[in-house]
């Protein structure tokens, strides 16, 4: 079975091409279902986000699609950038922008004041009219959803990352999320969590043990 991975950041591709591995499933990105779509993440939480582009790009493909909608709240920034963590710093979108905003804004806060998490919401969508497939009738959506605690640095480190991976200190450690190996990111981080949600959701409804994650 071919699943959709319903993004354009290869990045995200990368990591749930491994969150899904040892799964009965062919993951492929839009390219090679030659997708060029790109879905308005227009809505106000990001679990409309995830299943707006879920659902778009499941009908746009015929393929069951897996979309996710993530970002970072901030505490002390009254939950912010939130479901606009990609666009924070405006266009063009840009990581190092993103960053340095988020860095500015926080320039005065002191450590103890720089809690924040990662939140993800993961949407398994079917097309509409495509069979019934791991539990779901044509059409439906199904979500997942998974954080991850820590704080904010106060300046980038690590280049295994992305989006504002490199300031992101998981609760425990005092290597950013830039900085850990991909096997120790993978199994704090936000998108891990609700992509294990998902797996053993799977694993129920298609009877299999995957190798991980």
């Amino acid at each position: 079975m071919r699943l959709l991975i319903a993004t354009r950041n290869d990045g995200k591709v990368r990591e749930l091409r491994r969150l899904l591995a040892g799964l009965p499933l062919e993951p492929v990105g839009p390219a090679e279902a030659g997708l060029t779509l790109d879905v308005e993440e227009t809505g106000t939480t990001f679990e409309a986000n995830a299943e707006a582009k879920a659902r778009g790009f499941a009908e746009a493909s015929g393929l069951p699609a897996l979309a996710d909608d993530s970002g970072l709240v901030v505490d002390a920034l009254d939950g912010r950038p939130g479901v606009h963590s990609a666009r924070f710093a405006g266009p063009p979108r840009s990581d190092a922008r993103n960053l340095a905003r988020l860095l500015e804004e926080l320039r005065d806060v002191p450590a103890e004041r720089r809690q924040a998490r990662f939140v993800c919401v993961v949407a398994l969508a079917l097309p509409a009219t495509g069979p019934a497939w791991a539990g779901l009738s044509g059409g439906e959506v199904r979500l997942f959803r998974g954080t991850c605690e820590g704080r904010i640095g106060f300046v980038p480190r690590g280049t295994d990352g992305f989006g504002y991976d490199p300031v992101f200190l998981p609760v425990g450690h005092e290597r950013t999320f830039a900085e850990l190996p991909a096997d120790v990111k993978d199994g704090l981080s936000h998108r891990g969590a609700a992509l294990r949600t998902l797996v053993r959701e799977l694993v129920r409804v298609l009877g299999t043990v995957p190798a991980g994650p």
